[in-house]
């Protein structure tokens, strides 16, 4: 075993050989354009993006004529939310109100920053509260919804506790409101079965450097029938990909996610149970080994290979800094440079110190059984080094309630 033992999939995952394999010839030796259509070079990478976009779209469920390459999930977010949104706005630009979209405060913030975007240019947004669990319903979204409302985009599973929102139930509500659904699928596609269509999604985000693909690269399914979505196009140029994003195609990353994706899809159902079982044996021993522990997140709804847990009378990033051999995260890894505590779990009415004594740990498809034994081990010793330098914990083992506790300012 080697040190530091990696346990943050959650924010990237390493690029598995067998894509990294795939891509290699399309470096140097295939480096053709596929926009050029008129010689072997170009044939070549055009045959290859279309492999690959038939591989993400085997993935999904979808037709391979449905997926846009992109950079990634934020870019996929951004074209779906606010190309939708201009599509299918019901009043002008300039107007004072221009249609209604519901998604939830605790989204990623690819898609959080683009809605409040769009706030700002007129349209009107309902930010549906979870359940204390993280869990969005359907019922909550048919509460939300108005006449004019045009798009609802609520992610498929939480990145940082990993619950697992309705998505299907909530595609049907919308398919028979006539409303788009958009997903972010970053930490459920590759991991979890998806199908689009059974689903009722009309568009989803995904990334490839989550599945053990390069960074750099992702994908966005466009649903084509019942109903076919239009965009507008946030990107003008040489009307690649549809017209929704144009650009020259990254096909050495195209090939990396469309390999990517095939190998998720071959292994999803041995990963899932193995790293479910790795999940379940390092919170039993946590919550047996210590008091004052919460694992956040529904307690049976969640992705099978993270877990985000709050230690009482433990500082956080304290944690982390006394289990350097171990890499793992307080929250997002876009929002790790912040000192604030995690808005996800103070969205869910988590206080401000626990949500500062939470950590995310999280496996992936070469984490071991070893590698979770000694995180284990070294996050349960961190945590009791540290309580013993708390005089709040001394007081709570004497049986004092510290909220009740009115302290004197100096």
């Amino acid at each position: 075993m080697q040190l530091p033992v990696y346990m943050d999939h959650a924010a990237t995952t390493p690029c598995d050989p067998r894509v990294v394999e795939a891509m290699l010839p399309y470096f140097t030796e295939h480096f053709g354009n596929p926009g050029s259509r008129n010689h072997a070079f170009g044939w070549k990478a055009e045959e290859a993006v279309d492999t690959a976009r038939q591989q993400v779209a085997d993935l999904l469920g979808a037709d391979r004529k449905e997926i846009v390459f992109t950079s990634g999930a934020t870019e996929s977010n951004n074209i779906a939310i606010k190309g939708a949104a201009y599509m299918y706005a019901n009043a002008p630009a300039g107007s004072t109100k221009r249609g209604h979209i519901i998604s939830s405060p605790i989204e990623h913030k690819a898609v959080l920053d683009p809605v409040k975007r769009l706030e700002k240019e007129g349209f009107d947004v309902t930010l549906i509260d979870p359940r204390q669990d993280g869990i969005t319903t359907a019922e909550m979204v048919k509460d939300a919804m108005r006449d004019d409302t045009i798009l609802v985009s609520i992610m498929w599973a939480n990145n940082e506790i990993g619950t697992i929102n309705e998505i299907p139930e909530i595609g049907k509500l919308c398919h028979e409101r006539g409303v788009l659904f958009h997903t972010d699928a970053t930490q459920w596609a590759g991991k979890m079965p998806v199908d689009v269509i059974a689903d009722g999604v009309d568009l989803l985000s995904m990334s490839g450097h989550k599945i053990y693909g390069p960074k750099g690269v992702g994908a966005l399914y466009v649903r084509r029938r019942k109903p076919r979505v239009r965009l507008h196009a946030l990107t003008d140029g040489g009307g690649q990909e549809r017209n929704f994003r144009s650009g020259t195609l990254n096909v050495t990353g195209i090939v990396g996610l469309g390999k990517a994706c095939e190998i998720a899809k071959a292994e999803m159902d041995a990963d899932r149970e193995r790293l479910l079982a790795l999940r379940q044996k390092l919170e039993a021993r946590v919550t047996k080994e210590l008091d004052v522990v919460q694992i956040n997140g529904h307690a049976e709804k969640r992705l099978p290979h993270l877990t985000n847990i709050s230690f009482g009378f433990v500082e956080g990033e304290g944690l982390m800094m006394a289990c350097k051999d171990v890499a793992m995260s307080s929250g997002s890894a876009c929002t790790s440079a912040s000192l604030e505590p995690s808005y996800v779990l103070k969205g869910l009415g988590v206080g401000d110190e626990l949500a500062h004594s939470s950590l995310r740990l999280s496996f992936g498809r070469w984490t071991t059984e070893e590698e979770v034994d000694f995180a284990t081990d070294y996050i349960i010793n961190g945590v009791k080094k540290l309580r013993e330098l708390s005089p709040l914990y001394d007081m709570h083992n004497e049986g004092i309630d510290i909220t009740k506790i009115e302290w004197a300012a100096h």
